[in-house]
């Protein structure tokens, strides 16, 4: 049997590095955080395969240093930390795990809004501190109804169909916009008439240089002042500052937030002083059953690569 040698930067939930193990030398960097640059650049050198993570940046650089790599798999749906490009080049397959994390995002999408609308964090908050002094008033922190309000969905992938069903039990108007219309249940806008018209914006694009700071001062200033921003999708989508200055300015109702241009968000970050605006720490596929699922395929991908096979998921 042919033996492999294999990088993993991170370990992963299940039993599937012990199954990768069965086929190829693995070596595992054990930290809780991701490797420094300088342990992968220098354990690639002989390697067949590496499986990452969204947090280690595998670029032209590290790259060139293996004369021996033929799949670069990565533990995410996003591949913006890849150059996918260069790696094609040198004939490295590039896999990844896309649909596996789609109900948990759009799960989580939607427990953002609901927590965002009716200021379920506040709430907790006003509890924890000892400030809950009234037991009830009929102006009392009034929120958002969810319910028959507008929803419009930026980008109408597998997330964005997944929220778009969701929308439904709750009775939702949805509206989208995306590069081209989508046979959905949804009516397709232009980006203006999607800004000027939702209660909730929902943003489910990739991170490409198209959508790097997609949403600025400029469009959130489009919103109505009652209207929430909702993304998990990619940190570097809003331009942060310009969303800071818009929540200082009032443009806006609120955010909710699972991804962010810096992370971890330091607890310095501006965002952290709104009580309007929920933060969750990369949240969107984090429930046991995902991440195990997705463990699962990026080995499935990389060992299938490493024997000339076809992988389930490759970057085309």
């Amino acid at each position: 049997m042919e033996s492999y040698k294999v990088l993993v930067t991170r370990k992963l939930p299940g039993p599937w590095i012990d199954s990768l193990k069965e086929i190829a030398e693995v070596e595992v960097w054990d930290g809780s955080e991701s490797p420094p640059r300088t342990w992968i650049m220098s354990r690639i050198k002989d390697k067949d395969g590496v499986l990452v993570t969204l947090s280690e940046r595998i670029d032209k650089e590290i790259i060139d240093v293996s004369s021996k790599l033929k799949v670069i798999s990565t533990y995410s749906v996003g591949f913006d930390h890849i150059d996918v490009h260069y790696a094609k080049s040198k004939g490295i397959k590039v896999t990844y795990t896309p649909e596996v994390l789609t109900d948990a995002t759009a799960d989580l999408i939607f427990g953002l809004i609901i927590t965002v609308a009716r200021r379920i964090v506040e709430g907790d908050n006003l509890i924890r501190s000892g400030k809950w002094n009234v037991p009830w008033n009929p102006e009392f922190m009034l929120g958002k109804e969810v319910s028959h309000s507008v929803l419009g969905i930026i980008g109408m992938g597998r997330i964005g169909r997944a929220v778009l069903k969701r929308a439904k039990g709750f009775d939702m108007n949805a509206i989208y916009y995306s590069r081209r219309p989508h046979d959905v249940e949804a009516k397709f806008v232009d980006l203006d008439t999607l800004l000027a018209n939702s209660d909730f914006v929902v943003i489910t694009v990739d991170l490409n240089s198209e959508t790097y700071h997609f949403i600025d001062y400029a469009k959130i200033s489009k919103m109505k002042r009652t209207a929430f921003i909702i993304n998990a999708s990619r940190g570097a989508v809003i331009k942060q500052d310009d969303l800071v200055r818009a929540l200082s300015e009032g443009k806006i109702a609120g955010a909710a937030l699972d991804v962010f241009e810096q992370e971890p968000l330091p607890q310095t970050n501006p965002l952290t002083k709104f009580p309007n605006v929920v933060l969750t720490p990369h949240l969107g596929s984090a429930t046991r059953e995902t991440r195990e699922k997705m463990a699962m395929i990026a080995v499935t991908n990389l060992v299938k690569c490493l024997k000339g096979e076809s992988p389930l998921y490759e970057v085309k």
